[in-house]
């Protein structure tokens, strides 16, 4: 499996106090050069940074169900 770069273009929201964040990412390389994919991601992170993705297939689940 070969991992794909993807740049941060947009950091949507905190969620919980695990740091886990949805951000919007733009696929740089591979098959889905172009795309525009919402991840979640564990970890400090800010827009322009670049993160290497295992799959560009799926998107992140929507909104967690809030109690």
């Amino acid at each position: 499996m070969e991992a794909n770069a993807a740049e941060v273009i947009q950091v949507m929201e905190r969620m919980g106090v695990k740091g886990v964040c949805r951000i919007r990412v733009k696929v740089l390389d591979g098959r889905d050069k172009g795309k525009i994919l919402t991840r979640n991601v564990v970890g400090p992170i800010k827009r322009g940074d670049v993160i290497l993705l295992k799959d560009t297939a799926m998107d992140s689940v929507q909104a967690m169900s809030r109690r």
